[in-house]
């Protein structure tokens, strides 16, 4: 079943794929204090955190200067990693990664783990795409946020969260990874809560928390038992033992880390948080959709190849998972209303993707990173225009209230719909670069796989059409007491870097494969054999997404009712409300473990407290007894220790007898 979904794959190609990284991963520079800029790659993960340390302790007094501290920490960050990147490129391509030892976090026993850092290819685009997406949504919300009260508090969680993030990426070992896997969980539950009077905030925010949870189980597990196999957490040792460890350890291993990676990435059946966490101001959608948080499960997968090469059966539950993710989170985003939960339907759809193409291998992981770069351009730009419109329509989320708003808010519109043609994968925008490479490598894998990916392709152009369109197009049908307006320039100008990267970032970087060769070293790459010509997969993917448009155009291009039809499908009844994976999740986790939890909690106070209660009031009970052979008179005590002499000499001369 294995080999009939994978595909038939030439295992020599693969493991000299294998060997191939190992070598480049085991040419790693150890740098030294004197190393040169590359000796200051904790320093970008330091300033964000420096930033989130100073504005949590200046308190209220930086709400008047805060915003500009930890956008100048965000924006030296993105600096360093420019410089590096340009430094690198100079180094050559086995040679590239480097590898900085701080100091030894730990030590128990046998297990040592080492604060140490590791630079190389895939990391350094995780650190631009973190630093710099997330530098322009520091910016963002300046605008965003300028009449919260509490606005010092919420930069300082944005930087948190980058800080926590390129921790997670820049980590050399598993439980680097994992601590900064927690920091990631730790800001998220605070920006998605950060409206906490909100009572739909505050549960959204554990809902995220908690099912979170779930996955970060599954990858501790994983790394206990990655130490319990090699004897030790670093990847460059775990990934040359790897080879010698038993198959079924290693899927085992692959398994438990993926289910952390699906609850990060928000992947079926860990997915309900994604909806609930719009809840939170729209510049923390945007950062957790296109910069940090969703994309981390991705990165493990990429970071962990080696372990995945050899791990078919967990490879496949990443490509089974992916491709379901990939189709729910579309058929979800269709049918929401509200603009913020459409395009989170629309990330877990594009994230499906992204996982599609790691649990191909070799043959998927580069395009899978690749297209995880991309969608951070074009998604962070489609957000941040929803914030744009949400902000110019006085916080309406709902798109049968909107319509014509293209007259006048122009730049918002223009923005977005850059972003709008690079999901969609109309060339030349980024789109076009990464998820039709994904889906040629589907269908050069498996024909089974490549469909799916292809009918996600022509869904995207279903939910995203109906967005543009309720959106921009169409007549008004906003209340009269609305005033629609543009964003100020804080807010657009970001979208204006956003909608430029949308449009050509993905041109310039697949130019003459740089973007592959830039990845090979680290990631191995192996061709696929397409069913067809390349061109002829290209001109279908675009036909079957322009008639998906033109469905689209037809059918909400006319007037729309401000309110919701009565009488409605049963199959979007069910996309409204998430396919009912939260009525799911309630049924078979939530109320047993509440039934659960109530019984531990009447066993607690009926035989726990009952008997502890009823221990203390039986020694009370004969101690009251006892307490009236005190009477303090010397002749009754006096009696008693005749009366215990005597028996004491009766049973004596009993024994005798």
């Amino acid at each position: 079943m294995v080999n009939n979904l994978l595909g038939e794959v030439d295992v020599t190609s693969i493991l000299s794929v294998i060997n191939a990284s190992d070598s480049g991963a085991a040419e790693l520079q150890q740098l030294t204090p004197a190393s040169g800029i590359f000796s200051l790659v904790w320093l970008i993960i330091a300033l964000p955190l420096l930033g989130a340390t100073l504005l949590l302790l200046a308190g209220r007094r930086a709400n008047a200067w805060g915003h500009w501290l930890a956008i100048v920490m965000v924006a030296a960050s993105f600096t360093l990693g420019a410089v590096m990147f340009a430094t690198m490129l100079g180094e050559p391509e086995a040679t590239r990664g480097v590898q900085q030892t701080l100091f030894t976090w730990f030590s128990v026993g046998d297990f040592t783990a080492e604060a140490g850092f590791q630079l190389d290819q895939l990391s350094m685009i995780f650190v631009l795409l973190i630093t710099g997406v997330g530098g322009l949504i520091h910016v963002y919300s300046i605008g965003y946020m300028a009449h919260d009260p509490e606005r010092r508090k919420f930069f300082a969680y944005l930087n948190l969260f980058v800080a926590s993030m390129l921790l997670l990426v820049l980590a050399d070992n598993f439980a680097l990874l994992y601590f900064g896997w927690e920091g990631v969980g730790l800001a998220s539950y605070l920006l998605i809560g950060f409206w906490q009077y909100k009572p739909t905030a505050a549960a959204a925010a554990k809902k995220a928390f908690v099912m979170n949870r779930v996955g970060d189980f599954g990858l501790a597990l994983g790394v206990f038992l990655i130490f319990a196999t090699f004897g030790t957490v670093a990847y460059n040792e775990v990934f040359e033992a790897a080879p010698e460890a038993s198959t079924t350890v290693i899927n085992l291993i692959g398994v438990l880390l993926f289910i952390g990676a699906a609850a990060k990435s928000a992947q079926f059946p860990l997915h309900a948080w994604l909806f609930d966490a719009m809840e939170g101001p729209t510049p923390v959608s945007a950062l957790i959709h296109a910069a940090t948080m969703v994309t981390a499960g991705v990165y493990l997968v990429a970071r962990a190849n080696p372990i995945f090469n050899l791990a078919e059966i967990a490879s496949m539950v990443v490509i089974v998972v992916g491709s379901i993710s990939l189709i729910v989170g579309a058929v979800i985003g269709m049918a929401k209303d509200e603009i913020k939960k459409a395009l989170a339907g629309s990330t877990m759809s594009q994230i499906g993707y992204m996982i599609v193409a790691v649990g191909l291998g070799p043959a998927g992981y580069i395009f899978g990173i690749f297209h995880l770069l991309l969608h951070g351009f074009f998604k962070a730009d489609l957000f941040l225009g929803a914030g744009s419109v949400m902000h110019g329509m006085n916080n309406e989320e709902d798109m049968r209230r909107y319509g014509a708003l293209r007259t006048v808010m122009v730049a918002t519109f223009l923005t977005f719909t850059a972003g709008y043609l690079a999901i969609l994968g109309i060339p030349p925008f980024d789109g076009f670069w990464s998820k039709d490479k994904i889906i040629e490598a589907a269908f050069g894998t498996n024909f089974w796989v490549g469909m799916v990916t292809l009918i996600g392709a022509m869904l995207t152009g279903f939910y995203m059409t109906r967005i543009f369109v309720l959106t921009f197009l169409g007549k008004a049908r906003w209340d009269d007491d609305q005033h629609p307006h543009e964003s100020p320039k804080s807010m657009t100008i970001p979208m204006w870097v956003l909608a430029f990267l949308s449009t050509v970032a993905g041109a310039a970087l697949a130019f003459n494969g740089s973007f592959e060769h830039w990845l090979e070293p680290v990631l191995g790459f192996s061709e696929h054999e397409l069913p067809f010509p390349a061109w002829l997969m290209s001109v279908g993917i675009l036909a079957l997404v322009l008639l998906a448009v033109f469905i689209t155009v037809k059918q909400y291009g006319r007037d729309v009712p401000k309110t919701a039809p009565q009488h409605v499908s049963v199959f979007t009844k069910a996309a409204r409300v998430n396919l009912y994976s939260d009525a799911f999740n309630e049924a078979v986790f939530m109320r047993p473990g509440q039934y659960l939890t109530r019984s531990l909690v009447w066993f607690d106070h009926t035989g726990v407290d009952g008997f502890v209660n009823g221990s203390a009031a039986a020694v009370g009970g004969a101690s009251g007894r006892l307490r009236r052979w005190q009477t303090g008179y010397a002749r009754t005590y006096a009696l008693s220790m005749l009366g215990g002499a005597v028996l004491v000499v009766g049973a004596l001369f009993l024994v005798r007898l």
